[in-house]
C-alpha cells in the first residue's frame, strides 16, 4: 500500500518551514482507496515568493485547521503505507518536523519518484515533476498546489509501476531506515534555552567556546545549528557539549556584544564568517566645479564614510532614496552616467546642478544637511530600547561620535542625562564596525527613543 503525497510550505529557513497545504492519496497499486486534502494554518507568515508560486496567501489560511488538528488523520491514512513523493526526502522531512513539534516521532518507509524516474526513464532530459508529466503526456491541473501535484505524482507512479515489471527497481529504492531527528543530547540543550533576544555561546567538552552568535530567538537559532546540513553545522553538532547565553532584550546590544565577543574569544567556527559585514559605503568628495558628490564605493578604512551597507544593492537603493529626499542630482550621486544633464533635469525634478545651473554653495548645503544628519562624527546621543523584561529598558551611549557602552535600568526611572547613565554604564570598546551597526540600527528606526544631547 502506498500513500502518495505532496506538501506545500511557507518557505523560509531550513527546518523552520511550516505546512500550508497537504494532499495524500492512498493507492493500492491499482486505484485510489482513500484521500485526504486540506489547507493547514502554519501559524507563521508565508514567504512572498511562495505566495506568488502557489497562490496560497496568509488570509486563506486564517480559518484553516492547524497541524495538530489534522495530525491524527495523517497518521491514519499513512499507517502501514510506503510514503511516495516527488523529492520524498523533502516531504518526509517536513512531516517529521511538524510531528516532532507535537512530541511525536513519525517514521515511515519512503520512495522517491525522482529517483525512480531516473532509473526507469533515463532518456528524459529533466526529472522535475512539471517537465516529466508534460513529456509523458500526463494531464496536470493546479500546478504547485498539493492536490494537483499529488495527483500528477499518482499518475506518474502508476506508469512507473507498470514499467518496472519485476518490481526489483522499486524494491531497491525504498528507504526503510529511520531518519534520525535531533540527538537526545541536543534536544536537552535546546529545551534549556529561552526564546529571547540575546547572545549565545556554544562550548565543546573542554569548555572552550567554538561558536558565538546572536538572535532575536536564541532557542530557534540554536535549533537551526543543530538541524543544519552545512559542514560547519555538522562539526558544531559533533563537538557541542553545552550552550550558554546572555539575554540582551534588544537586537542592537546583541549585535554589539556578538561582535566584541567574537573579537575577544576568536571561536573556531566563526572564522569563516569574519568578512566585513558592511562592505559598501557612501563617501563625499568635491568635483572640479566645487560640487559635493556622493559616491557609493567599496568600504575603504582610510576614508571617512557617511553610511555603510551590507552590499552594493542596498547601498544603491539607499542612494536613490537620499537623492530624492534631499533633492540632489542623480549625476552627482553617481546614479546616472552622462556627459550632459541628468534625466531628472529633463523632467524638471533636478534644478540643474549637473550643468552648473545653480551655485555649488546652494547645492552643497543640501548635501551637508544629509551628512550632518547621518554622520556619526561629534554626535551625542542615547538610544533607548527594550530591556530584558517588561519592567526594564536599555540605553546605549554615544558621545562625540564614539560608542561608550550600554546599561539596563528600571522602567520607573527616566534616563535622559548622560552623567546619570555613566554611573550604571557597562563600558565597551568602540570600533568602526560598532559605529556601523548603530547607524544601521537607527536607520531602520528600530529603537524606542533616541535622545540627542
Amino acid at each position: 500500500m502506498y500513500a502518495i503525497l505532496d506538501i506545500e510550505t511557507t518557505g523560509g529557513q531550513y527546518n523552520e518551514e511550516g505546512i500550508t497545504e497537504i494532499a495524500i492519496y492512498k493507492y493500492d497499486g491499482h486505484q485510489i482507496v482513500d484521500q485526504f486534502i486540506s489547507l493547514v494554518n502554519p501559524e507563521i507568515p508565508i514567504q512572498p515568493f511562495v505566495v506568488k508560486l502557489t497562490g496560497i496567501n496568509n488570509a486563506m489560511l486564517r480559518s484553516a485547521p492547524k497541524f495538530f488538528e489534522v495530525a491524527k488523520r495523517i497518521i491514519e491514512i499513512t499507517e502501514g503505507c510506503i510514503l511516495v513523493a516527488h523529492n520524498a526526502d523533502f516531504d518526509y522531512r517536513i512531516l517529521r518536523i511538524e510531528f516532532r513539534r507535537l512530541g511525536y516521532d513519525f517514521n515511515a518507509k519512503t520512495l522517491c519518484t525522482v529517483e525512480l524516474s531516473q532509473k526507469l526513464l533515463p532518456e528524459q532530459t529533466s526529472h522535475s515533476l512539471g517537465k516529466l508529466v508534460r513529456a509523458l503526456g500526463i494531464p496536470m491541473a493546479d500546478r504547485h498546489r498539493a492536490s494537483g501535484d499529488a495527483m500528477a505524482t499518482v499518475k506518474l507512479f502508476k506508469m512507473l509501476l507498470d514499467k518496472d515489471v519485476e518490481k526489483t527497481i522499486i524494491s531497491g529504492l525504498i528507504k526503510s531506515e529511520i531518519q534520525k531527528g535531533i540527538a537526545p543530547k541536543l534536544l536537552d540543550i535546546i529545551d534549556s534555552l529561552p526564546s529571547k533576544t540575546g547572545v549565545y555561546y556554544i562550548h565543546n567538552e573542554e569548555g572552550k567556546i567554538i561558536f558565538i552568535g546572536k538572535s532575536r530567538n536564541i532557542k530557534k537559532r540554536v535549533n537551526q545549528h543543530f538541524t543544519g546540513i552545512t559542514r560547519s553545522a555538522k562539526k558544531i553538532q559533533k563537538e557541542v557539549f553545552t550552550v550558554t547565553y546572555e539575554e540582551t532584550g534588544n537586537e542592537l546590544i546583541a549585535m554589539i556584544k556578538e561582535l566584541q565577543e567574537i573579537k575577544v574569544n576568536k571561536p573556531v567556527y566563526n572564522r569563516s564568517s569574519r568578512k566585513d559585514r558592511f562592505s559598501w559605503a557612501i563617501y563625499s568628495e568635491k568635483d572640479t566645479e566645487g560640487y559635493l558628490q556622493l559616491k557609493l564605493q567599496k568600504t575603504d578604512g582610510r576614508k571617512k564614510e557617511i553610511l555603510s551597507y551590507a552590499n552594493a544593492l542596498d547601498g544603491k537603493n539607499a542612494l536613490f532614496r537620499i537623492t530624492a529626499n534631499y533633492h540632489l542630482c542623480q549625476k552627482l550621486t553617481g546614479l546616472y552616467e552622462t556627459k550632459t544633464h541628468c534625466f531628472q533635469h529633463t523632467i524638471n525634478e533636478c534644478d540643474g546642478a549637473c550643468i552648473g545651473k545653480i551655485p555649488s554653495s546652494e547645492y552643497n548645503e543640501r548635501v551637508l544637511r544629509f551628512i550632518d544628519k547621518n554622520s556619526f562624527e561629534n554626535k551625542n546621543l542615547i538610544i533607548i530600547d527594550r530591556g530584558r523584561n517588561t519592567s526594564e529598558r536599555s540605553a546605549v551611549l554615544v558621545e562625540n561620535g564614539v560608542f561608550k557602552g550600554y546599561a539596563f535600568y528600571d522602567l520607573n526611572y527616566q534616563i535622559t542625562n548622560p552623567n546619570i547613565l555613566k554611573n550604571i554604564l557597562v563600558p565597551m570598546e568602540s570600533s568602526r564596525d560598532i559605529q556601523r551597526l548603530i547607524q544601521a540600527y537607527i536607520r531602520k528606526n528600530k529603537a524606542i527613543k533616541i535622545i540627542h544631547f
